[in-house]
C-alpha cells in the first residue's frame, strides 16, 4: 500500500473518533453535571526511522481524556437539585459498588432516601443512604449538610477524584479503576436549588464537529484520488511492457 493511501486513511480514522466524541459530548450538552472527553493527538513513527530508512508519519489519537473542569451553575429553584462548586463528587451506591457523579438532579424516594434520577442512593460519610421526611422541606448547606426540622438528617460525600484514577461508567457516573482505593473528602461547595451545566460550549462543539467532517471529507477525496492515480500508473506500465 503506498503512503498517500496509509496517511489518508489513518487520518480518516482519527477523524472517525473525534467525530464519535464530538457526537457524544454534544448528545449529554442538557445532562447535568456532564464532563466532556477530549482527544489527545500524535503523530506515529515507523520503526524504519530508527534505522535510518525511508519511514511514514501517520496522525493517531493517542489517548482519551475526560475534562473535569467546573461547569455554570444554573437555578432552577427545585430544592432536590443539588450542584457542586468546586472540584468533587457526589458518590452513590450502585449495583456495581460506589459511583460518583457531578449531576445532582436528586428525587426523595418513597421510603425518604435522596436518590439520582438513575435510582442510585446518595451516600452520606458515614457511608449510610441519606434518609428524610418526603412530606416535609429540607435543607442542604454550603457544607453539605441535611438538614430538616433543625435536626442534622446526614452529611454528604463529597469524594475528591483524580483524572487519571478515575474512568467513565456510563450514564454520567465515574469509577475508579482501583477498585480498592478510597477518594479523600473535596473542599467543593453545595448549592441547592441549582444543577451545573455541561462543561462545554453546544456551539463551538458544532462548529468543531462541522470542520471535523469537513476534514474526514478531503482525506477521503485523498484516498479516492490515490487510487485513481495507482490505477492509472499500474495501466500506464502494462500499455508499455
Amino acid at each position: 500500500m503506498d503512503p498517500l493511501t496509509i496517511a489518508a486513511a489513518s487520518g480518516m480514522r482519527a477523524r472517525m473518533e473525534s467525530l464519535d466524541l464530538l457526537a457524544n459530548n454534544l448528545a449529554n450538552a442538557a445532562t447535568p453535571g456532564y464532563k466532556a472527553d477530549r482527544e489527545f493527538y500524535g503523530l506515529y513513527a515507523s520503526e524504519a526511522l530508527l534505522d535510518g530508512w525511508s519511514f511514514t508519519t501517520l496522525p493517531v489519537i493517542e489517548s482519551h481524556w475526560t475534562d473535569f473542569a467546573q461547569g455554570t451553575l444554573k437555578s432552577t429553584g427545585n430544592p432536590t437539585d443539588l450542584a457542586l462548586s468546586g472540584p468533587g463528587f457526589f458518590a452513590v451506591d450502585s449495583p456495581e459498588g460506589v459511583l460518583y457523579t457531578r449531576n445532582g438532579a436528586l428525587r426523595v424516594a418513597p421510603g425518604g432516601e435522596l436518590e439520582t434520577a438513575g435510582g442510585y442512593r446518595l451516600r452520606g460519610r458515614d457511608g449510610r443512604p441519606i434518609r428524610i421526611d418526603p412530606a416535609l422541606p429540607f435543607e442542604v448547606t454550603r457544607e453539605g449538610d441535611v438538614m430538616q426540622g433543625g435536626q442534622l438528617m446526614g452529611r454528604l460525600e463529597i469524594a475528591a477524584l483524580d483524572r487519571a484514577a478515575a474512568g467513565k461508567a456510563g450514564g454520567n457516573y465515574f469509577r475508579l479503576q482501583d477498585p480498592n482505593a478510597r477518594p479523600g473528602p473535596a473542599a467543593a461547595e453545595v448549592w441547592q436549588g441549582h444543577t451545573e451545566s455541561a462543561n462545554f460550549h453546544p456551539a463551538e462543539t458544532a462548529v468543531r464537529l462541522v470542520s471535523v467532517m469537513r476534514q474526514f471529507e478531503m482525506l477521503q477525496r485523498a484516498l479516492v484520488l490515490g487510487g485513481e492515480m495507482n490505477r492509472r500508473a499500474a495501466e500506464e506500465v502494462a500499455r508499455v511492457s
